[in-house]
């Protein structure tokens, strides 16, 4: 039997220890009681070795400093069996990935060869033959390996039941031919999407179409989940896909190879106000392939494929799925192997031409379909693997339901179809916002519950008002923040009181300005997702006033909120902003009203016209440089980006008010249209990124001169240069040395409360803020109280002898997350009259904690 001696050899039923030089082993009972005890305390203090000693006799022969090793060694075990259980894993992960990019490599390698065969066949025979007035040579790339019938060919229909069964499998047959081709073949030429980079921690190899017909996607990843158990939850496309309204299956016919054949219909949301909703007719067909691989393949029915037809359905354009699907393969060790394609026609005719690129981008698919199911995959394998409780005491299957309502409801506002009970009011002559009603039973359920502020919340109707406008030169990423961070800018907080409480008293009494003003917002965090590009809050509003005899004694009152595209480098991503009132309790079945925004870039989701273009869309991601787009691409320069931002706003009034209330609405939307107007010119990259036109807040001179005022404070007070190089440099090369200065640099005023005026972009990004929101900043908001004490102390320093160095602390964000600093330099910035304009702070090494 093995012996333990004390500097750590280890046996998991006996361990020893040396008393006389010799060992002495530990019994079964004795090692037993140990384990009990380590389970219960890892790492005991010496009192409470002395105390397992004591309350355990069997442990009584045992000297503490011998217990203290024990422990010392079990979780030295302990820490090592966990290493070599992560080590597996990532080596599991790394194999996956290997292989994947192999197979993936192989892909590429025949399509180079397809390619370059083609180009030598046109080589040989263009200058032979004369090329027809319509270049169909794409068509011919992208069609390899499909087999297209014409309607010709198909056999006389047979209306029996067993000829129409032959007729879909047929189709299904074909339909899975044509999937795995593209999937895994050269049916469609892919390229890299741009800005996603293939590794073992990105969400998986993401490729969009080149020159095909239609726009298509393709995804190719892991996932830690069984094979079986992807194929439910990519089957369940409501809920991951928020486009998808539903999904009815009409049909389900069983295959002698053990697969199954679905008839399905399916609706997908407008994304905005200004393009109907579209539909599919659809055959979707499941099997298992020879090397146990799981197959799900989708195409688009038409009456040309002696298909059962589905007729066209109001308020609907139908669109086509091309064969499309889902290639599952298991994985050695557990989880999955999984290749996506998704092809469609969307029909971008029946869209006004400036939402084309919309339905005309591969990209877009990729975003919003593609990588949405990645991404709900790789969410619910780590919700499997990590079965912990949020801090709001909810599971995280409960937090992604409740975002899924709320972006369900905000689209089902958005769209207001008539099946839903919703009904166009007349418009007061301007046709810029639209106003909807809705009185069917299925929408008020659950919306007469009290409130906890006291207020009943009777109602029997729903008002929305929606409308969508065109945005230029925002990012939307950046509005989003804005809108976010600042509702104080745009919102109205007796409105907000009115949708939370739902008044039910006479028309004085509803709100149309403000009672009583914001108290401030305070956003706690609920959840978000593993690639933190949904963040799910609940937002406070303090001091809020109900009405106006409310105004001595304000309330709080409380928003679930969503949002998601807030990541300036993605391509294409969409910005959302959406919240509902909600009580106090927070039940998870309480009723949601979602209001909020919509901003959908128009310009980025652009294909390139050659696989080469990727490259350039890549180098463009970053604000303020051109890159290396071509001369005639407008589109790829910050000061070109183009969107369309949705509004739609709800409120749950009393039917006899629906008058009052609409005007009320409709006012409300066009102030919000007015506010969102005046944030997007501040935000303008024309007045942010664009270092040649950067302007100040309001009350600050022009930025160049504030730039040299600091460095020429600088070396006045300190006797050395901020910069090292360039002293003699113009204007506009200072400010741009100190936009982009690696320290975060913001100046403060010299009021008795002093806010911030200016910062730099390492600035702005450590505060997590832009230069129009940085005066809501005050200097004292940023530090602890140790922090705080220290200026105390430093401040008078810096007015009479210009300058103070700090020691590294600890300040928070804007958004309250902690920052650690090695040391702070600040100096008093003096203007042309040597007079004291600011204070200038330098934080160095500064990082989120």
């Amino acid at each position: 039997m093995a012996m333990i001696c004390k500097d750590g050899g280890k046996n998991n039923m006996q361990q020893g220890h040396m008393e006389n030089g010799k060992y002495v082993r530990y019994t079964p009972e004795q090692v037993e009681a140990l384990e009990r005890l380590y389970h219960e305390c890892p790492k005991p203090s010496s009192i409470r070795r002395q105390q397992f000693i004591r309350d355990c006799p069997i442990l009584s022969n045992i000297e503490p400093k011998q217990i203290k090793v024990w422990f010392q060694n079990r979780r030295c075990r302990e820490k090592q069996r966990k290493e070599a259980s992560r080590l597996q894993a990532v080596n599991r992960k790394l194999t996956a990935m290997n292989k994947l990019l192999m197979e993936e490599n192989d892909r590429l390698q025949k399509q180079v060869s397809h390619l370059v065969y083609e180009n030598s066949y046109f080589r040989q025979h263009t200058p032979k033959t004369t090329l027809p007035t319509e270049d169909t040579s794409c068509e011919s790339v992208v069609t390899i390996g499909q087999h297209h019938v014409t309607p010709q060919q198909h056999p006389p229909r047979d209306a029996s039941p067993a000829g129409t069964f032959s007729r879909l499998l047929s189709i299904a047959e074909e339909t899975l031919t044509e999937f795995l081709s593209k999937a895994t073949g050269t049916a469609v030429e892919w390229v890299q999407m741009p800005g996603m980079k293939p590794g073992p921690d990105s969400i998986g190899i993401i490729a969009i179409s080149h020159g095909c017909i239609g726009v298509a996607a393709r995804a190719c990843g892991l996932v830690g989940l069984e094979p079986t158990r992807v194929a439910e939850i990519l089957k369940d496309r409501p809920s991951w896909f928020r486009d998808c309204r539903a999904v009815d299956v009409v049909n389900v016919l069983p295959t002698t190879n053990g697969g199954t054949i679905e008839l399905l219909y399916m609706q997908l949301y407008a994304p905005t106000t200004l393009a109907p909703a579209r539909d599919f007719w659809l055959l979707r067909y499941t099997s298992v392939l020879e090397d146990g691989s799981l197959v799900i393949c989708e195409r688009s029915l038409k009456n040309t494929q002696n298909g059962p037809s589905m007729p066209p359905v109001q308020h609907f354009v139908r669109a086509e799925l091309l064969p499309s699907g889902y290639l599952i393969r298991p994985c050695e060790g557990g989880g999955s192997i999984i290749h996506i394609v998704d092809h469609l026609d969307l029909e971008p005719w029946s869209v006004p031409e400036v939402l084309r690129p919309l339905y005309e981008s591969s990209t877009v698919l990729a975003q919003k379909t593609t990588m949405a199911a990645l991404r709900q995959l790789r969410q619910i394998a780590q919700e499997v693997s990590q079965t912990n409780v949020s801090n709001c005491g909810r599971r995280p299957a409960a937090l992604r339901a409740l975002s899924q309502r709320l972006s369900r409801g905000f689209n089902e506002a958005l769209n207001g179809f008539t099946d839903e009970g919703w009904s166009v009011l007349g418009n007061d002559g301007m046709d810029d916002v639209t106003i909807l009603v809705n009185s069917s039973p299925d929408k008020l359920m659950g919306l007469n519950l009290p409130f906890s502020n006291g207020f009943p919340a009777v109602t029997n109707a729903v008002l929305c008002a929606k409308a969508s406008m065109l945005l230029q030169n925002v990012p939307p990423a950046i509005l989003l923040r804005f809108l976010r961070e600042h509702r104080s800018e745009w919102a109205d907080n007796g409105i907000d009181a009115y949708s939370a409480a739902a008044i039910k008293v006479g028309p004085c009494s509803l709100p149309g300005s403000r009672v009583g003003g914001f108290g401030g917002q305070v956003i706690l965090p609920l959840a978000h997702t593993i690639e933190h590009e949904e963040f799910l809050e609940v937002v406070k509003l303090e001091s809020i006033a109900y009405s106006p005899e409310e105004a001595m004694m304000p309330r709080d009152i409380f928003l679930l909120q969503l949002c998601s595209g807030m990541d300036e480098n993605a391509v294409g991503t969409c910005a959302e902003l959406i919240f509902a009132p909600i009580d106090a309790s927070f039940a998870d079945d309480a009723p949601l009203l979602p209001s909020g925004f919509r901003i959908i870039p128009l310009d980025t989701g652009k294909e390139a016209s050659s696989p080469n273009r990727t490259l350039d869309l890549a180098s463009a991601l970053e604000i303020g440089q051109a890159g290396n787009k071509g001369s005639n691409d407008s589109s790829a320069s910050p000061g070109c980006v183009r969107s369309v931002m949705t509004i739609a706003f709800e409120f749950a009034f009393e039917s006899h008010m629906q008058e009052h209330v609409a005007s009320m609405a409709r006012q409300y939307v066009r102030s919000i249209i007015s506010s969102v107007q005046r944030v997007a010119l501040a935000l303008s990259p024309s007045n942010l990124g664009s270092l040649a036109g950067l302007r100040s807040p309001l009350g600050t001179p022009e930025a160049q001169t504030l730039a040299r005022w600091i460095f020429q404070s600088y070396r006045v007070y300190l006797g050395v240069e901020l910069l090292k190089s360039n002293n003699e440099a113009g204007g506009d090369s200072i400010l741009k040395s100190l936009w982009h200065h690696s320290d975060a640099m913001m100046c403060c005023s010299l009021k008795a409360l002093p806010v911030f005026t200016f910062a730099n972009q390492a600035g702005l990004d450590m505060l997590e803020t832009t230069l129009v929101a940085l005066q809501d900043i005050s200097l004292e908001k940023i530090f602890d109280d140790q922090g705080r004490k220290t200026l105390c102390t430093e401040f008078p320093q810096i007015m009479q002898q210009g300058f103070a160095c700090l020691q590294g602390g600890i300040c928070v964000s804007s958004m309250g997350r902690p920052i650690s600093y090695e040391r702070a330099v600040a100096w008093k910035v003096l203007n042309e009259e040597e007079n004291a304009h600011c204070i200038c702070f330098m934080f160095v090494n500064w990082s989120f904690v």
